[in-house]
Formats: C-alpha cells, sequence, structure tokens
C-alpha cells in the first residue's frame, strides 16, 4: 500500500505525468462538447474520484441517457460506461500511445452512446499533438500513477473540507484537464473584469472570487504544491503572510504556495494544509473587501449545521 501522503516529485515521474495529463484531456474534451454549459465554464471540469479522474454524467449523444468515462487509476484503465449498464475498458499499460488509447475510447463512446466529434487539440500544454494522433506520450509507470492518485486523493479531501462551510457560492472540487490540477473557487457574487480577452480567462474568470488549488507540478514549477490566488489582486496583495511559515508568495506564477513535502513531512499534513488554505482565504477576504459575515462563513460561523 502506498503511504497515504506520499513524496509526489515531478521531476521523477514527469513523462507518465504527462501521459496521464493527455488522457485527462480527453475527458475533458467530451465534458465540453456533451455536457450543458455553465457559468465560469464548470460544466467542462472533471472530477476525482474513489477511482481516479472522471466525467460527470454526460449526455448521451443519441439521446439514449447518460454517458461516464473516466480513468480508472486503480485498474489502469479508461472507462466508458452507459446509464444502460453497458460499459467497455480500454488499458493503459503497458506503455499505450495516448493517440491509440483516445482512438479507442472515442470507439467505444460511439457503439455505446452514439458518435461525438471533439477538437483534438491540446489546450494549456507544451506540445501540440493532437490527440488521436500523439504517439509522443506513451510512458505510464503503474506506481508512480499510484502515489500520484494516494496524494491527489488526500490534497482533495484538504479542499472539500475547506470549502464545507463557505455559504457563498462555491464550486465542488473540480480537476481540471487543461492545467491538471484540482482546486475549489469561492465567489463573493460581485463581477469582476476577466484578466485577458482570451477564450478561457474571459469565461473562467469573469467573477470576484478565491481559489485554492493543488497541482503535481509541471514544466514551470516541477513540484507538487497547494496554491492559493485570489481575482482580481489588489497592489499589495503579495506581501501578506500567510501560515504555516513556509508559505510563500511566487512571483513567476502570482499565487501564494506552500510545496507538497513541507505538508506530507509536517506532524499533522491534512492539518498544515487546511491552515495555509484558510489563511489564504482569509487574507485575501481582508485586502479585496469582502463582506465580512461572507468571509467569516469559511471558518465556520455561523456553523454549517446546527
Amino acid at each position: 500500500m502506498p503511504s497515504a501522503w506520499p513524496a509526489a516529485s515531478y521531476k521523477q515521474w514527469s513523462a507518465t505525468c504527462d501521459t496521464l495529463h493527455a488522457h485527462a484531456q480527453l475527458l475533458g474534451k467530451l465534458a465540453v462538447r456533451l455536457a450543458p454549459p455553465e457559468p465560469q465554464l464548470q460544466h467542462a471540469a472533471l472530477r476525482l474520484t474513489a477511482r481516479g479522474w472522471e466525467t460527470l454524467p454526460l449526455p448521451a449523444p443519441d439521446g439514449s441517457g447518460s454517458v461516464v468515462v473516466a480513468l480508472d487509476l486503480r485498474t489502469h484503465e479508461a472507462v466508458v460506461e452507459h446509464s444502460g449498464g453497458r460499459s467497455d475498458r480500454i488499458a493503459l499499460t503497458p506503455d499505450r500511445p495516448v493517440g491509440e488509447v483516445t482512438r479507442d475510447v472515442l470507439a467505444a463512446v460511439s457503439t455505446l452512446a452514439g458518435s461525438v466529434e471533439i477538437d483534438p487539440t491540446p489546450q494549456e500544454v507544451a506540445w501540440t499533438a493532437p490527440l488521436d494522433e500523439d504517439t509522443e506520450h506513451a510512458r505510464y509507470d503503474v506506481a508512480a500513477v499510484t502515489d500520484y492518485f494516494a496524494a491527489a486523493t488526500q490534497a482533495a479531501l484538504v479542499l472539500a473540507a475547506f470549502r464545507a462551510p463557505y455559504r457563498g457560492r462555491s464550486t465542488p472540487v473540480n480537476a481540471w484537464w487543461g492545467s491538471f490540477d484540482l482546486a475549489v473557487n469561492l465567489f463573493s457574487g460581485l463581477p469582476a473584469a476577466p484578466p485577458s480577452d482570451d477564450f478561457i480567462m474571459r469565461n473562467a474568470m469573469d467573477a470576484q472570487e478565491v481559489a485554492v488549488g493543488w497541482w503535481p507540478g509541471d514544466g514551470r514549477y516541477p513540484a507538487a504544491a497547494f496554491y492559493a490566488y485570489a481575482h482580481p489582486a489588489p497592489e499589495g496583495f503579495a506581501q501578506g503572510h500567510l501560515t504555516p511559515a513556509a508559505a510563500r508568495w511566487d512571483a513567476a506564477l502570482g499565487e501564494f504556495i506552500l510545496d507538497w513535502d513541507d505538508v506530507r513531512m509536517a506532524a499533522d499534513p491534512h492539518g498544515t494544509a487546511l491552515q495555509f488554505a484558510g489563511s489564504a482565504f482569509h487574507h485575501a477576504c481582508v485586502t479585496c473587501g469582502w463582506d465580512p459575515a461572507l468571509a467569516a462563513s469559511a471558518e465556520g460561523s455561523p456553523p454549517p449545521v446546527h
């Protein structure tokens, strides 16, 4: 059994991480194509469940019910399930190219729920090969994926506990396939100007929010970490002093960071990560001028259940 808070060095499993990221992009593309559009692109988000990354139930293209597509990180298969009980499984090992898996998953969706066309162009990543033609990404280290899943599960539990008492609008723990991270977003209820006219920015960031999340690392920041940011962030936001002491502002990322190693080595990893999330939110609410009563609800005042 892996440690509940295992090491998660991106440098050591980057090839497998990128392959898994590419597989997640396929799930996201299906959600974009089939799910009813929601504000802040919430319809495009995936979920981390007890078996791995998966879509919410999506309308079957042929109108026959719903379909769920998942990356089962316990059995190491892509899974296509129809609400009528039919299913298909596509192996992710031994080291199968993303293009091959993509074509098999789309064929399974077509057989079980009706044909669907996606835009196979990958998003928010350094590579450009269409998903159904990608032969570059194939490495799949089962042990590394198992450790990643254990780490991601603990991170998701922290994020869920953090957002639970908040009485404003918030998201569930989303698994974002573009940036391959987990995040919760808490909203003040006020609109905000997007940081750019890019499609994602103008749709995903049109409301005042605080985001807290976790990612396993990438080419820009090759280490797993929790992060937090506010949008829009006022002048001086970066000068905040968060807890625990290991938390810091990363100017290149434009976010507060708490490295995974600082969390997992703590006496109470869950409590340490939760402290970071609460500290970041409190700082954001004060500097951004949020309603104090709304901000206090994230700390359980009033309690979520009386």
